[in-house]
């Protein structure tokens, strides 16, 4: 008798296990590895947040860089990330329409442009000239010798490039030349220049982007700037819209004939290009051109869960287009 009972609580304890083991299979989670621009990583907690409510089993881990240096993660860098953002469209033909290294086809071949945006000048109360700054004078204030002004790196972030393109289409607007060096390139060494031709506008970067003094500040991402806009180390930065409100800041909205946000300016934004100074990493593409501001979003060819990732792609877009988590504004 005891022996029966014995194997009977041995046969129930082994299905116990067994059944234990099925569930934990059953319920084992997903990970969703996604890179992005840092300018969507607010709206992006809470989308990540609000989808993992729905989905439980579904874990999404974002990373944040600057653009390029998002796309760089999978394509120089050789790392698996399942869904890749970015703060410019162009950047993902440009960098990942290209055959992988080991030859099993391209990084991507496809994109949704998902946002839009527009660049503007943030600040905060301690700001020098806060209380005198106007959309009117704001190119004036930024000029002064005083005033200590800052942008993301080009080479590595969309915002960087676009800052130094709303700069030079801001000499043309306010019929003022000089205005970018005066603002940027004086205070870079090498120096960046300038050169016109025609209606055109090329901004020539040095190899190595270093300041000069304390007039302007760099940094890889223009979100790493905020910091240091927080605790008065700079003035005002060239920033997204959405970034500045997400984070409570002031800003001023520029002319959207220089903003780089509607398509109606395309002509006038297409005037400017940014040429990086060289070819610093291979994936990149050395010219920048001018045009409207658009998100984009793309699943790796590599990626490893790329049915995951696409559901919460559509999640994000839905979100993003009802207004629910800040962040770009929808297309």
């Amino acid at each position: 008798m005891r022996f029966l009972l014995l194997c009977t609580l041995l046969l129930c304890t082994l299905l116990l296990l067994l059944g234990a083991g099925c569930m934990d299979q059953s319920e084992e989670e997903v990970t969703v590895r996604v890179v992005s621009a840092g300018s969507m990583l607010v709206p992006l907690e809470a989308i990540e947040e609000a989808y993992e409510d729905l989905h439980p089993e579904v874990d999404i881990q974002v990373e944040g860089h600057g653009s390029i240096q998002a796309v760089r993660q999978v394509t120089d860098l050789n790392r698996r990330f399942d869904l890749v953002l970015v703060a410019d469209q162009a950047l993902i033909p440009d960098m990942m329409y290209r055959e992988m290294d080991n030859g099993e086809g391209q990084y991507a071949d496809s994109f949704v442009p998902f946002a839009t945006n527009q660049i503007v000048i943030a600040y905060t109360n301690q700001s020098m000239y806060a209380d005198e700054i106007t959309p009117d004078n704001w190119y004036q204030i930024l000029a002064r010798p005083d005033v200590h002004i800052g942008f993301s790196n080009p080479m590595l972030d969309a915002c960087g490039y676009r800052a130094l393109m709303v700069t030079a289409l801001a000499g043309e607007y306010y019929g003022d030349e000089g205005l970018f060096d005066r603002m940027i390139g004086d205070h870079i060494h090498p120096m960046a220049t300038v050169e016109r031709s025609g209606d055109g506008i090329s901004i020539v970067l040095p190899e190595l982007l270093l300041p000069e003094g304390d007039k302007v500040s760099i940094r890889s991402g223009s979100i790493y700037l905020l910091a240091l806009l927080d605790a008065g180390g700079i003035d005002y930065v060239f920033e997204y819209r959405s970034v500045a409100r997400d984070h409570g800041l002031h800003w001023i909205d520029l002319p959207p004939e220089i903003d780089l946000s509607d398509p109606q300016f395309l002509d006038n934004y297409k005037k400017v290009r940014v040429n990086l100074g060289y070819q610093r990493f291979e994936s990149i593409e050395n010219i920048r051109i001018g045009e409207p501001i658009v998100y984009a979003a793309t699943i790796p060819n590599n990626a490893e869960k790329p049915e995951h990732a696409e559901q919460f792609l559509e999640f994000m877009i839905e979100g993003i287009q009802k207004g629910q988590y800040g962040g770009p504004e929808p297309l």
